[in-house]
């Protein structure tokens, strides 16, 4: 594999919601080949999100993360129980009690992780849907 390949000119990840909200280039202020963008349900740190971290910061530069959750997520206030009745599934949903320690417990699994060691800024934030604000809740540097 051709270490770096395709590089984020900014060497950034940003993790945030599958909610069709959000424009995480606009919000953010970037433009196309600036980062990638991995999106899934409530912006939650996944074994999914790890592997594609794995390969991002070891083969593609990123040394930078954002966790970006939202207000109004569908996945704030209810419980797996809730969510697994809702859909059948029996599987964890990671759904969101608090955006600030869901966030505290993201950032750190990400820190905690051996073989990430290439990322040097982790970052927890919140994108406010009806004002368009980002707030920092947690920074984690190396």
């Amino acid at each position: 594999m051709t270490e770096r390949s395709n590089p984020a000119k900014q060497g950034l990840l940003v993790l945030t919601c599958m909610d069709a909200r959000i424009d995480a280039f606009a919000v953010l202020g970037l433009h196309v080949g600036d980062a990638y963008v991995l999106r899934n349900a409530g912006g939650r740190v996944t074994d999914d999100v790890l592997r594609s971290l794995a390969l991002a910061s070891h083969a593609l530069g990123v040394d930078r993360v954002l966790v970006m959750q939202h207000t109004r997520c569908g996945l704030l206030g209810v419980t797996d129980e809730q969510l697994r009745e809702h859909t059948g599934a029996d599987i964890p949903f990671f759904p969101i009690d608090d955006h600030n320690e869901t966030l505290r417990h993201d950032v750190e699994r990400l820190a905690n992780t051996h073989y990430l060691s290439p990322v040097m800024r982790i970052e927890g934030a919140v994108y406010d849907l009806d004002l368009g604000t980002v707030e920092t809740v947690v920074r984690w540097e190396r």
